[in-house]
């Protein structure tokens, strides 16, 4: 599918059978292929099980403590080796080892899931994309006596926890020379995408007041609540003037309010996001000014503090253009609008540090369903989405192979890398 050709979202009345046409022409090593098909195709009941029952088990960030023992059980009996509790109480991974030497391909499997709607992000079948990859590269690697490693790594806490950034500053990604994963999104039916996500910089914004009674003496009050409306209205108005590919959300609280005392203490929580780190950067500069402007306007002294930052997912060129060519050859679309361009991901860190890939996959969703909503929760239990998971899981395992299998290949994929460092 090209740009010029219409994007319709895939709805769950549509016909899952009916495919975009395919492009033709032979992948690198179709052997290894036919050996991931077959694997992936053998563990299908498995692996649905293991999604079902992830779903159904939701479980918050840092506590994901049904899934990490789920996914280690079953890749035990898969023949990894299992290491639980992985620097992160529900962090784990899962390695197998064929040969000697040999590079080292690294998979991610989230498990978190949403507070009130559960896995409305579809991390159950990130998880067990996560799971099938690592499966079928050990298959092709047993089958055809390829050398290497596979490390699957458990990470918790994606849904604003930052559990890959902690488990690489803990050394977890250390030894991998590329980092694998996918994702679920609305989109063209039968599509994988390729597009990044939005940089994302958390800030913690607290104005200090001076209570008063609000009828008797309010003047000797310095109004924080004031101060918290005050911000957010600048911001509402900052919105006309930043790019429409930004974005700027947030909420606040306080305690111990009454209508008849002027509010002393306001909290409030912002995200700043766009396209790139860069821009973020200078459009939280504008956010801020808002808070400070607030702050002089009310009277109220302001503590702004920024908590965490992620970056856009920096999609290796070289992975990407792999994962296209047999996306393109036996299975569907390619597309570079939707997946999860407006999101962010803690995996965006992880491409910054080295290479990466992180592809989207379209999945059946209603209107206004997408990621995030209940309808999503729905969307990621289905045997459509179940069936587009394990394709991109597919295709994914083909572009870990040539890591393991063609030293060219993975020295343009850390070239690849280098350069695009120097752009940033």
């Amino acid at each position: 599918m090209t740009l010029s050709e219409p994007m319709i979202v895939w709805r769950p009345e549509d016909d899952p059978n009916i495919r975009p046409p395919l492009r033709g022409g032979q992948v690198y090593r179709p052997d290894i292929l036919n050996v991931i098909e077959a694997s992936i195709d053998g563990l299908n009941g498995e692996l649905r099980a293991l999604s079902l029952d992830i779903h159904d088990h939701p479980e918050l960030k840092f506590e994901e403590k049904y899934a990490h023992d789920a996914y280690t059980a079953f890749m035990e009996k898969h023949g990894f080796t299992i290491t639980k509790n992985h620097h992160l109480e529900t962090a784990w991974v899962a390695t197998y080892t064929h040969g000697q030497g040999g590079r080292v391909l690294g998979i991610n499997s989230e498990m978190d899931a949403l507070p009130g709607i559960g896995h409305a992000c579809g991390h159950n079948l990130i998880g067990i994309s996560g799971v099938a990859v690592a499966l079928a590269a050990k298959a092709a690697m047993e089958r055809l006596n390829i050398d290497g490693k596979v490390v699957l790594l458990g990470t918790p806490a994606e849904e604003g926890g930052f559990g890959k950034i902690a488990l690489y500053e803990k050394g977890a990604y250390d030894e991998m020379d590329v980092c694998l994963m996918c994702h679920p999104a609305p989109g063209p039916r039968h599509s994988i995408s390729l597009t990044s996500c939005l940089a994302l910089s958390f800030i913690t914004v607290e104005y200090q007041g001076h209570t008063a009674h609000a009828g008797l003496s309010p003047w000797e009050g310095q109004n924080a609540l004031d101060a918290a409306v005050l911000a957010y209205n600048n911001i509402s108005l900052l919105r006309q003037q930043i790019k429409p590919t930004h974005r700027v959300h947030g909420v606040f609280e306080g305690k111990d309010w009454a209508p008849n005392i002027i509010p002393d203490q306001v909290t409030m929580q912002w995200l700043v996001r766009a396209p790139t780190t860069l821009e973020m950067e200078d459009t939280r500069r504008r956010v801020t000014a808002c808070f400070e402007a607030a702050a002089l306007a009310s009277g109220c002294k302001v503590q702004i503090t920024i908590t965490s930052t992620l970056n856009e997912i920096t999609q290796n060129k070289a992975l990407g253009a792999e994962l296209a060519d047999i996306v393109l050859k036996r299975y569907g679309a390619i597309d570079y609008e939707w997946g999860i361009k407006s999101a962010s991901t803690d995996f965006g860190n992880i491409s910054y540090l080295m290479p990466g890939l992180h592809p989207g996959f379209s999945i059946p969703t209603i209107p206004d369903g997408g990621n995030h909503t209940p309808g999503f929760t729905e969307a990621a239990r289905s045997e459509v989405s179940h069936d587009a998971c394990l394709v991109a899981s597919k295709a994914l395992a083909a572009v870990g192979m040539r890591v393991l299998t063609d030293e060219a290949f993975c020295q343009k994929v850390k070239d690849t890398f280098e350069e695009e460092k120097k752009l940033r």
